[in-house]
């Protein structure tokens, strides 16, 4: 029906009176040059550091250099419509993200936009990006373990709830499956797992995707996606976005896990962006505040006191290198940041021992701490061991015949390497582990052949469900493991050795 003229001239009366007329101060800037994702951009004076802008075709940026004459602003959005001339308008805001539960499963870019077709996500609030890190006295020390059920990180650089632990390795060594494993095997615990890929292909992208789905409980994960062609704004905040998520779960007593992959790809967006915006290079063309940046966002990983919650974050940052050059500029600064690091040798990765784990290099600077204490009495000598048998390796590859105790130590080792290998994106519980290192340190597996080691190791979780049920249940109650049900154990496990060693093992015990 047409509006009568009388009720439309009363509803502008009304609305009149409720508008607040007078000047309105508006923060108006000029596009002044543009390109490959920076806008220079004049006029502004009052804008501060990361403060939001928005470009009169919608899109939007951050303001990242504040110089006397033009700000640098770095676009979240495609810069196809924006040109030079264009208004820009500073919202006095700073780039901020939406946190809480409604993450949880899903798949998001930096800014909380989704990105799987679910709808939007609905926030419980919005927090910036740039936060300070926990202070001393807000911390506690790292004495909880973080289980990744990979064998050789829980036997021999044990993570803690609130560590950071660096990832390094050459390009395609297993730097993220690794990850991914350690996020699967929190399935059934009580972490959050965030996982960022910065600067990644879409194809590695949808592969750590499938198999959070099918192998791991996505419904407690989020995931964060700045793809190698988005803008390299969004690149740049994305681990700064991740964090924050992340930490909104720390903050409420709870634990968390987050995964950044790769801070290289992030340098190198950082050095792009530098560049760009008329910064002064240093090393390798880097900015001088390279190291900077990093160490802010990975100190924001902490195990908080008691009386912030108790909660924990844990990071598990991923960097690449080049031909194995550790001493390379991003791998040394983010070795010096990090409490730990695990080594990918891409000779060990191409001779089939995955995980491909330099054990000389990788290092846990918590370790012992944090290791769950049955799994550190029946690991033992691991580390010393296995370590002795490299060396041994090397030096009878010259000939000659070894005499009887470097003949075991050789048999021992190559067992140990064996119990070592472990199949993609299939975890272990703390039992599989400690019965595994059991059976190997009692030399169980010294007679086996290596193909029947690893029939053992497959078969072992099955084994135990079925001959030792209450070990499983045991350990996850009390933590430990009493006389009576060692014993139960070692019976079990060497019965299962035996009937590998004579061929009637069942094909699924």
């Amino acid at each position: 029906m047409p509006l009568d003229p009388a009720d439309w001239i009363t509803a502008t009366k009304d609305a009149l009176k409720t508008t607040a007329l007078g000047p309105r101060a508006e923060h108006r800037g000029r596009v002044e040059e543009i390109g490959d994702g920076v806008a220079m951009i004049s006029g502004l004076r009052d804008v501060r550091l990361d403060e939001v802008l928005r470009f009169a075709g919608g899109q939007t940026g951050f303001a990242r250099v504040l110089d006397p004459g033009l700000i640098g602003c770095v676009l979240l959005d495609a810069a196809m419509d924006v040109q030079a001339g264009d208004a820009v308008f500073g919202t006095g805001e700073v780039v901020g993200v939406p946190v809480g539960e409604a993450l949880l499963g899903r798949v998001v870019d930096p800014l909380g936009r989704p990105l799987d077709g679910k709808g939007p996500v609905e926030a419980e609030a919005h927090l910036p990006i740039e936060r300070p890190a926990p202070s001393i006295i807000e911390r506690d020390l790292v004495t909880q373990p973080v289980q990744t059920g990979i064998v050789v990180v829980d036997t021999l650089f044990a993570l803690g709830r609130g560590q950071r632990e660096l990832i390094v390795g050459d390009h395609s060594t297993g730097k993220t499956t690794l990850a991914i494993d350690a996020m699967i095997a929190q399935a059934h615990s009580d972490m959050i797992c965030i996982y960022v890929a910065v600067g990644q292909k879409t194809s590695s992208v949808r592969r750590a995707i499938d198999a959070l789905q099918s192998q791991g409980n996505f419904a407690r994960c989020i995931v964060v996606v700045a793809g190698a062609s988005e803008a390299p704004g969004l690149q740049w905040i994305a681990p700064y976005a991740g964090m924050t998520m992340a930490e909104y779960f720390r903050d409420k007593g709870q634990h968390a896990l987050i995964v950044i992959d790769d801070l290289s790809k992030h340098a190198a967006t950082h050095r792009e962006i530098a560049l760009l915006t008329r910064q002064s290079p240093g090393r390798e063309a880097y900015p001088g505040d390279v190291f900077y940046i990093h160490a802010r966002l990975l100190e924001r990983a902490a195990k908080l006191s008691k009386e912030r919650g108790g909660g924990s974050l844990t990071a598990l940052p991923i960097a690449e290198t080049d031909s194995g050059n550790l001493s390379a500029y991003i791998p040394t600064n983010l070795i010096s940041i990090t409490d730990g690091q695990i080594v990918l040798d891409a000779a060990l990765f191409h001779q089939g021992q995955k995980p491909a784990v330099d054990v000389g290099l990788s290092v846990s600077r918590v370790g012992g701490k944090t290791q769950a204490p049955v799994l550190r009495r029946a690991a033992g000598t691991l580390r010393l061991d296995y370590a002795q048998f490299l060396e041994l390796e090397v030096f009878t590859r010259f000939g000659g015949m070894p005499d009887g105790r470097v003949r075991d130590q050789l048999t021992r080792g190559a067992r140990i390497r064996e119990t070592l290998r472990q199949s993609q994106h299939a975890p272990l519980r703390l039992a599989d582990e400690v019965a595994l290192m059991l059976a190997v340190q009692a030399g169980l597996l010294d007679p086996l052949p290596l193909a029947a080691v690893a029939q053992f190791r497959a078969k072992l979780p099955a084994l135990l469900d079925r001959d030792a049920p209450e070990f499983p249940s045991v350990l996850a109650k009390t933590g430990e493991l009493d006389d009576t049900t060692h014993k139960d154990l070692m019976d079990v496990l060497a019965r299962f050795v035996t009937s590998l060693a004579d061929g009637t093992a069942p094909a699924n015990p």
